[in-house]
Order: structure tokens, then sequence, then C-alpha cells
């Protein structure tokens, strides 16, 4: 039933399959449906390699770096070189018109404000530190620890200097010196800003990752600071108007690319410090809310990406490239946005369906997976629309409103339909076949599937996958525009002259199918092979049968040299006993023997498992110069025959030795052991049974 149960899916999926390829819209109805005048427009010859081809001159047009942008840059820092030349020489010529000491008096007055102040702040801490409400908690000491002794002296200094510096005159000097403190407050205060956030955070398991990230942030967070500050502070037009347009102008773009990229180097070396502390609580909350937990460890991954796209953004924005910053900027902002709820969509999804795929059922579970599968891409594609959308592209309006996107469209709407049936072919079949290889349970208990059925579905499984990934690559070629006739015919004349050439080969493949479909070998047989190979089957392929024989070496023999097969594992098989005795043994106590050693067999709890009857004494076969020779046998399970008859010997040998009337007979003539009777014995005509006496020929006879 269940055979039948996956027939019948598998060719309602073909024919969904088929209806859905010809429902779908081919280049030809595209053609036909856009016809003016009764003439089809010429799209793009090729396919999806055409369509490809064809655009692309067009896309390094629309995509290709203007040299305009160039130019600009060009002419920007060489006036700005002339104006910096010019600036040199008004400081050395005239150095007090020029402020230098402007410069170094507001340069100390900052530096001794923020040192003296730093003090005091060190001062204030420790005596907050000391009182009874902040020594009991030692993140609010070290947050105090932080803001007081450095973030309010760097504002406090910056004030100051500021207030200071309205008293001097506009001069290049006193503009110079606003710049450094501006720029040196803003690096102090992002570093103890940053640090003093991270003391949040500074608690049981996280507290290593703190210590790494204060560790190796200190220095760039302060470059960072002072390269972001100096960039603003080189863009005030007083400023420029003292340093000079195009000399402020390159400063403030370097500054802002250096602080962009000090960032950068920060975010990916601190990425999994700032990990651990997103996913990583406490038990009781990972175990409480699974959803949330895996959401915040996949947030932990990606969390810097949304960062670097911001700074490359801003790179780009401080050079000139791209749109205006506002427009820039929203659209960062939007595509970090969207790039965390596509996270947390995904891990959704991911979790919904991981619960979902614990029900019973094989087919089930498949399906689930495979419409997984295709909701992440759906996810993906709607993302990567949006994502489009965001920077004033839309790959839907591409594909409908031009015949190239059209085409492109429509070939890969054919690529992936193709694919998918593939898959949901392949997912029903391979179900099927390992559904009939796992054992099945019943009310009896549990049957394992025949050998036959372990040596046949592998050889089905593997050229059912060769010939769905044959048949998905050659559909697939056809649409990306490769004429895939010659291929074919080409593949038909080197199949035949591979034919012709390898006979033996050909041979080998129909032998084995015959051999496979007879069920003449299976895995896990003992056989021996025309006399030359014996051993257990491990495997079968198209072409050759492997064995390991008793000494563990592996033996592959080609299906074709087989020409004879000796099984010893069918049904049942014959441990047969033949067992030679002297002449003077009595023959009726040696088959007592025989069949006690055959009641023994037959009464060990463990040895009657591989039986199936009791032992049959067949009597005496031969005679000849050896001695007597009686025979036995047990039938016995297949596979068994061997240990019943080691077991049979053993025991055989432990009754013959107890016995005085039997004895085993020699490899040698036995005229050499004659018995010796008395003259009185050869006279009587009914002699008493008397123990004999063995000599050798040579020697005297005994004394009476």
């Amino acid at each position: 039933m269940s055979i039948l149960k996956t027939v019948a899916l598998f060719v309602a999926l073909l024919l969904v399959g088929m209806g859905s390829l010809q429902a779908a819209p081919t280049l030809a109805s595209v053609m036909k449906a856009e016809e003016t005048g009764g003439k089809p427009p010429v799209l793009v010859d090729g396919g999806l390699l055409g369509a490809l081809g064809s655009s692309m001159d067009a896309m390094h047009d629309q995509l290709g770096m203007s040299l305009h942008l160039l130019d600009t840059w060009r002419l920007r820092t060489e006036r700005a070189a002339d104006e910096a030349g010019e600036l040199a020489g008004q400081v050395v010529t005239q150095p007090a018109r020029s402020g230098m000491g402007d410069l170094l008096m507001l340069t100390v007055l900052w530096f001794g404000c923020f040192i003296g102040l730093m003090l005091a702040g060190k001062l204030l801490a420790r005596y907050l530190n000391n009182s009874r409400l902040v020594r009991t908690r030692p993140r609010v000491c070290l947050l105090i620890g932080y803001g007081v002794p450095y973030v309010l002296p760097a504002v406090l200094a910056l004030a100051l200097t500021l207030y200071g510096s309205r008293f001097l005159e506009d001069s290049f000097g006193r503009s110079l010196a606003l710049c450094l403190t501006y720029a040196s407050s803003g690096g102090v205060f992002c570093a103890a800003l940053v640090l003093s956030l991270s003391v949040m955070f500074d608690v049981g398991h996280k507290r290593r990752a703190v210590q790494i990230i204060r560790q190796y942030s200190l220095r760039p967070l302060f470059a960072i600071g002072f390269f972001a500050a100096l960039s603003d502070a080189t863009n005030n037009p007083s400023i420029a108007q003292d340093f000079g347009r195009n000399v402020a102008s390159c400063v403030s773009v370097l500054s802002g690319l250096a602080a962009c990229f000090i960032f950068a180097y920060l975010a990916i070396k601190l990425r999994r410090p700032v990990a651990h502390l997103i996913r990583n609580r406490a038990l009781a909350q990972r175990l409480g809310q699974p959803a949330l937990q895996e959401s915040l460890r996949i947030f932990s991954i990606l969390w810097y990406w949304p960062i670097l796209l911001m700074l490359l953004v801003s790179a780009l924005n401080l050079l000139g490239v791209g749109e205006g910053s506002e427009r820039a900027l929203r659209s960062a902002l939007l595509t970090s946005g969207l790039l965390i709820a596509t996270v947390f969509l995904s891990t959704i999804l991911h979790h919904s369906f991981r619960t979902r795929l614990r029900a019973t059922g094989a087919y089930k579970e498949r399906f689930l997976t495979v419409i997984y599968a295709l909701l992440r891409i759906a996810l993906a594609v709607a993302f990567i629309e949006l994502l489009a959308q965001i920077w004033g592209f839309s790959l839907l309006a591409f594909a409908s409103d031009s015949h190239t996107g059209q085409v492109i469209s429509d070939s890969l709407g054919h690529i992936l339909l193709i694919l998918l049936v593939t898959w949901l072919a392949w997912v029903v079949l391979d179900t099927a076949i390992q559904q009939a290889l796992e054992p099945s349970i019943t009310r009896r208990g549990t049957h394992q599937p025949s050998t036959r059925t372990k040596t046949i579905l592998p050889l089905l499984r593997n050229a059912i996958k060769v010939i769905l990934v044959v048949v998905c690559t050659i559909t697939t070629m056809a649409n990306l525009g490769v004429n895939v006739a010659p291929f074919l015919a080409g593949a038909g004349v080197i199949g035949l002259a591979i034919g012709f050439g390898s006979q033996q080969l050909v041979q080998d493949v129909i032998t084995g199918l015959f051999i496979i479909i007879e069920d003449t070998i299976s895995v896990g047989d003992w056989v021996v092979v025309d006399s030359n190979h014996a051993g257990t089957v491990e495997g079968l392929t198209i072409r050759t049968l492997r064995l390991r024989d008793s000494r563990g070496y592996v033996h592959s023999v080609p299906f074709g040299q087989i020409k004879a097969v000796i099984n010893h594992s069918r049904q049942f098989a014959y441990a047969f006993f033949s067992i030679q005795f002297t002449y003077d043994s009595d023959m009726d106590k040696a088959t007592d023997l025989i069949r006690e050693a055959g009641r023994q067999i037959s009464d060990d709890p463990l040895l009657s498992l591989s039986l199936q009857g009791s032992l049959t004494v067949f009597g005496v076969d031969s005679m000849n110069l050896d001695g007597v020779t009686m025979t036995a046998q047990f039938r016995t399970m297949s596979g068994a025959q061997s240990s019943i008859s080691r077991a049979f010997n053993a025991r055989l040998k432990k009754l013959v030795d107890k016995s005085v009337d039997v004895h085993f007979a020699q490899h040698y003539p036995q005229g050499f052991l004659m018995p010796v009777r008395g003259p009185d014995e050869n006279a009587q005509s009914a002699p008493e049974p008397q123990h004999s006496t063995l000599v050798l020929p040579d020697m005297p006879p005994p004394s009476r």
C-alpha cells in the first residue's frame, strides 16, 4: 500500500510539474503578446546568457565610475596644496600675525584645565566610591570612576577654552587651537563614554568580554572621537575661512575617512566580545525564551554588518559618490532596519518549522523541509527587492518594463521551476527508498528488510539520482540559452563509441543486473565465486562484487568474470560430519556416542537456536584402509553450519576419549596396529569380549 501511495504521489507530482511548465510564461508567449503591426519585437537571442550579455554595456554605463569626480578631487587637492603653502609661508614670515601665540596659549589653557579637573575628579570619585550608598554597588563605582574623572573634565575644559578664545582675535593659530582642543575633548569624551557604558555589562559570565573590550578599545575609541570631532570642526565655515576652503575640505574628508576606517577595524576586532555580551544571558532566560535567545544569537553574529554598511555609506558620502548626505544616511538606516527585521523573521520561521519537524511521518518531515526552504528563498527575494527599492532600484520594475528583464525573469522562472520539480521528485523517491530500507515495526516485533531489498534499493537510488541530475542539467542548459541538440547528438555518438570500445564493461554491467534481479547474491551472504574467491559480500556496484575473505582481505570481482556462484547463506544449510573409527571399534557404541554428542548440541540453549531439526545419523558410509567411516548431519540456519560442526567435533572428541570400545582411525594403515589374541580364543565359537592389547608386529608376543 505504501508503494502504491508513493507511485501515485510521484505521478501526480510529475503531472503538476509538467502543467506548471506548460502554464508558465515563455519567451514565445511574451513575444506574441507584444507583437505590434504583425511583427514580433526583437528581444534577445540566447536565453539568459544572451540577455545578460546584451545588457552588459548598459549596466557598465549606469554603474561605472564617473571621471568627473576624479577630476574634481584632483583639482581640489592642487588648490589645497597651494593654500597650505601660503599658510606655511605666512607662519614663517609673520608668526605674530598668524596667531601662533594664541595657539600655544589656548593649548596650554585646555591642557591645564583638563589635568586639574581630572585630578579633582579622581579625588571626587574616590570620595563618592567610599560612601555607604555606592560602596556596595561595584558597577556604580566603575561608572563614577570613568565619568567623573574623564567625561566631565573633557566637557568643562572645552567650555573654558571656548570661553577664553572669545577674548582673542580671529587668526590661523586660534582656529587651529580650537580644532585641536575640540578634537581632543571629543576623543576623551568618546572613549570615556563607551567605557562607562561597558560597565553596565560587567557582571558574571560577561566580565571577561568587558575586560577584552576595555583592553583593546581605549586608543581606537580616542582616535575615532578625535578624527570625527576634527572632521566636524574643519567643516565649520569660520574655520574654513581661516584655513582655506580647500585645505579645510581635504582635512575634513581625510579625518572622516580615518574615523570610519578605525571604527570599522574596531567593530571587526571586537565582534566576538560584543557578540558574547549580546547573546549570553542567564540560564532561566535562555530556557524560558528560546525564540528570543535564537534571535539574539543570530543578531550577535550579524551585529557589525549594519555598522560597516553605514560606515561605507558615510565614506562614500564624504568622497562625494552617490546621493546627498541626508538621503544616503536615511537609506543606510533603512537598510540596517531591514536587515535586522529579516534576521528576526528568519529566526521565527526557523523556530516554527523546527518544532513542526518533530512530528511523525517521513514524508511530512521532508515536505516541511522543502516548504521551509521555499519560504527562506521567498524571504531572501523580498529582502533583495526591498533593499533595491531603498537605494532607488526595483527588480520587479526591471523584470516587467524592459525586454531584457522579461527574458531574464522568464529564464530564471523556468530554471527555478525545473529545480523545484526535480527536488520534489527526489524527495518523494528518496523517502520511499529510505522507508523501505528501515526496519518495520509490528505487533510481533521488528522485521528487518530482506537482503535483496538492501541490495537493489541503494543501486536504484543512485540510478534515480543520476537520471534526475542529468535531466535537470540538460533542461537548465536549454533555458540558459545553450543549444543542447548538438550536445545530445555528440553524447549519443560518444556513448555508442564507448559501448563498442568497452564490451567487457557492458558485459559486466548486464551480468550484474541479472545477478541482482535474480537475487543470486545479496549483501551479507557468504559466497564462493568460481572456486577462486570466497568471502562475505560487503557491497554490490553496477559492475563489481566486493568480498571480504576470512583473513580480512577485500576482493573486487567484476560480474563478467563470474561463471558459477556457491552461496552458503540461503534459507538453510547442513552441518555434515564424517567420522572414521578403527575396525575393532564397536559400531553400536560409536553410533550411541554420535547421538549423545548431537543430543548435547540440541540441549545447548545457544546452539539450539541455530538448528532446524535433530541430528540425523546415516550409519556406516564406507570402509577403507584407514578405517570405518560413519556420517551424520544437522540441518542448521544459513551460516551457522561451521559453528555447529566445531561444537559437535569438540563434544564427540571428549566422549570418544572416555570410551574404551570406540577409537578414532589413524591416517596410516592399521596393519601396524594389530590386536593380539590368544590361541584358545581362535578355537572358541563364541568368544567372550576381552580388551585387546595392541603391539607392533616386530615385537615379541607377551609371555604367558
